[in-house]
């Protein structure tokens, strides 16, 4: 994210609003509420709250950096094993030597860049798009 001081303080006012949402839902469904109350909404918004902690806790975790380091020594040994074996013949096949480094680093890339979805080629916005959407309607709808 390219500020993460505010979207801290945004988390730190959703997750208010959720505390918030649930005390009076639970205060609704609890005085004078209708049966159906407790069964249909509280899941709900239990399922709501339950979505953001899921979407926080995956963007806050990553594998460990050992995970890293052990992809790029598997790299660099492939590569060294290949070379060894491309060495005992007569000519150098430059075709086979580019398309190993290529579908390595590009192994490499694409698995970095799934991790960080926000950061590199493979962008995660539509979806992120399609989340302001929904609240801009949700706020629409509740003027």
């Amino acid at each position: 994210l390219p500020d993460l001081v505010a979207a801290r303080e945004e988390m730190t006012k959703s997750e208010g609003l959720q505390a918030e949402i649930w005390a009076k839902s639970f205060a609704g469904c609890r005085d004078g509420g209708p049966p159906a109350c407790s069964m249909l909404l509280m899941p709900a918004l239990n399922a709501m709250i339950d979505i953001t902690s899921t979407r926080t806790a995956a963007a806050r975790m990553h594998p460990p950096v050992v995970t890293f380091w052990l992809l790029f020594g598997l790299s660099l040994g492939c590569a060294l094993l290949a070379g060894y074996s491309m060495s005992s013949g007569d000519r150098r096949k430059w075709t086979h030597m580019i398309a190993f480094a290529a579908v390595t680093a590009f192994t490499v890339y694409v698995i970095l860049d799934l991790e960080y979805p926000r950061l590199g080629l493979i962008r995660i916005d539509a979806f992120d798009q399609m989340l302001v959407d929904v609240r801009a309607g949700m706020e629409r709808g509740g003027q």
